[in-house]
């Protein structure tokens, strides 16, 4: 009688965009470690703004040195990846200006980065800015893409997990 009680409830958990744009399927991402789901589960989105978003309620844990990719951790332990453009390494942290740092608190629609995109689309392949869960492989969770074909940054979930 008890037994329903003592489970864990399994809401789902709904991952907002981390910013504003047009919203692609991991799987059309012009590089093989994204779009063949090497670093994980995940979406994928053509920025419209310059504001990079948390997507979650989490820590930072990582910001790449040359500032074009910062990691969250979810309070339900998830490792969030969001990939500011393509082969964006290269620039050495030119046209981004990253917010926050590691160990920082956020929550959802907190700004994470402002990212020149004019000037960045002029030096590197494609603007097109994976979010991957880092950690998803080691979970057996059911990850869905959102419908929708655009999206607003902080407000729009894109990515439902459910398990």
């Amino acid at each position: 009688m008890f037994k329903n009680l003592l489970k864990k409830s399994s809401t789902p958990i709904q991952l907002k965009a981390p910013i504003t744009g047009e919203i692609v399927p991991l799987e059309k991402v012009p590089d093989p470690v994204f779009s063949q789901k090497m670093m994980g589960e995940g979406i994928a989105i053509i920025p419209k703004e310059e504001n990079v978003v948390a997507p979650a309620d989490g820590t930072i844990i990582q910001i790449a040195p040359s500032k074009h990719a910062i990691g969250l951790k979810t309070n339900d332990d998830m490792e969030i990846l969001i990939h500011v453009g393509l082969e964006t390494v290269s620039l050495d942290g030119e046209g981004f200006n990253v917010l926050v740092e590691e160990g920082d608190h956020v929550s959802v629609g907190d700004k994470l980065m402002i990212v020149d995109f004019e000037l960045v689309r002029n030096k590197v392949p494609h603007i097109i800015t994976p979010m991957v869960i880092t950690n998803s492989e080691q979970s057996n969770k059911e990850y869905n893409l959102t419908a929708e074909t655009e999206c607003k940054a902080g407000q729009t979930s894109v990515l439902t997990i459910n398990g």
